[in-house]
């Protein structure tokens, strides 16, 4: 079954940097896009970072330029590298498949909190 991993959050202040990363099992990994979703509070969740099967990378606006996604197929990961973070980060990150695939599993998800 479908397994999803989130580590590395934690409290920083603005203008900090943040390394996210998602340990996935229970599926073909390298045969899917991967992404990172967010989730602040009283908000609806949403898509943070794509990468696709071919490396190919997407962003939110808000986070482009700021935030990196990345995979190692042969590790079955994925990672977001978070710099100059805001306080409009702050949530919950989660990862999964992309949005046409991710079905109803999710993770415990890694709380990210920034500080003005």
């Amino acid at each position: 079954q479908v397994q999803l991993v989130e580590s590395g959050g934690g409290s920083v202040r603005s203008g900090e940097s943040l390394t996210l990363s998602c340990a996935a099992s229970g599926f073909t990994f390298s045969g899917y896009s991967m992404a990172w979703y967010r989730q602040a509070p009283g908000k609806e969740r949403e898509l943070v970072a794509l990468i696709d099967t071919g490396r190919l990378t997407n962003y939110a606006m808000s986070v482009r330029g700021r935030f990196t996604i990345s995979r190692d197929n042969t590790r079955n990961m994925i990672q977001l590298q978070m710099s100059d973070l805001k306080p409009e980060d702050t949530a919950i990150y989660y990862c999964n498949k992309d949005p046409n695939n991710y079905g109803t599993y999710w993770g415990q998800g890694t709380q990210v909190t920034v500080s003005p």
